[in-house]
């Protein structure tokens, strides 16, 4: 089951948040905007899901677009014992996205709340989001508030943490 990016909008449109709409060419990765040029407005993220070893604990972890986290720091800073990246049928399962597609706005489909979110303090400063809409040719402008208000709606509730860099 692939997410309907409608039925996002809906959900936006009855939180009353409204974004921006950047459309651009495939991104396959936080860097790719780098490598074509894109600029745009507010803060570019990288978005990882990950799990924990015994893969019963999935985490989505939203950072700088060029940090490099050191996952066995995280994994010891979180009190795991290891931590890794989760399948793209973990994805797929969970999050209803493709590997390449992820964002903060994929809880939407997390509907049993197995995802936790992990944002890094570094960033979480910050008053415009970047985030994909379930694809990656487009990015959607989000202001910080209306993503806590989305938060909120999913039943996620953001943890801000430390999140070291190799």
């Amino acid at each position: 089951m692939v997410a309907d990016k409608t039925k996002l909008a809906a959900l936006l449109a009855h939180l009353e948040i409204s974004y921006d709409v950047i459309e651009h060419p495939a991104l396959h990765g936080s860097l790719t905007a780098d490598e074509l040029m894109i600029e745009r407005p507010g803060t570019r993220l990288k978005n990882l899901f990950l799990r924990d070893n015994e893969g019963k604990n999935h985490f989505l972890v939203i950072t700088a677009h060029d940090k490099q986290l050191d996952l066995k720091a995280l994994a010891k800073y979180q009190g795991l014992s290891r931590l890794g990246f989760a399948s793209d049928e973990r994805l797929a399962r969970f999050l209803k996205v493709a590997p390449g597609c992820v964002s903060m706005l994929a809880l939407m489909n997390d509907k049993q709340n197995n995802v936790t979110l992990w944002l890094d303090q570094d960033i979480w400063f910050g008053d415009l989001f970047h985030c994909h809409p379930f694809e990656n040719t487009q990015t959607w402008l989000l202001k910080k508030a209306d993503l806590e208000r989305f938060f909120a709606s999913t039943g996620h509730q953001p943890k801000v943490v430390f999140l070291p860099a190799k």
